[in-house]
């Protein structure tokens, strides 16, 4: 029993640790957007679009932790990254950069 909830203890400091930062990335772009997508062992990635057109995005251990850390946070959750909630990421010439250069084998 006691060691459940100790592991139910650091999933919830993980969770508000994760939401302290979707928080400031929020606050910081003006507002923001979010989607959890699982991405096997590793965990979850929770990827974040400004309203400013930023972008970034943080890895949880779990996707039940990164659920909860974007529910902590407040911003809208998108069940998927679709075309409307891609739209909304602008990308400049670093990102278009280095995404010819993994075409070309950069």
């Amino acid at each position: 029993m006691a060691d459940t909830q100790q592991v139910d203890a650091k999933a919830e400091r993980t969770a508000d640790k994760l939401a302290r930062r979707i928080s400031a990335f929020s606050k910081a772009h003006g507002g923001a957007e979010g989607q959890v997508a699982y991405i096997g062992e590793r965990g979850a990635r929770i990827v974040l679009v400004g309203e400013d057109g930023g972008w970034g995005d943080l890895v949880a251990p779990s996707y039940a932790i990164a659920e909860k850390a974007v529910e902590k946070s407040g911003i809208t959750a998108h069940e998927s990254f679709d075309g409307e909630f891609a739209a909304k990421v602008e990308t400049g010439p670093y990102e278009w950069k280095r995404m010819a250069g993994i075409q070309i084998g950069g």
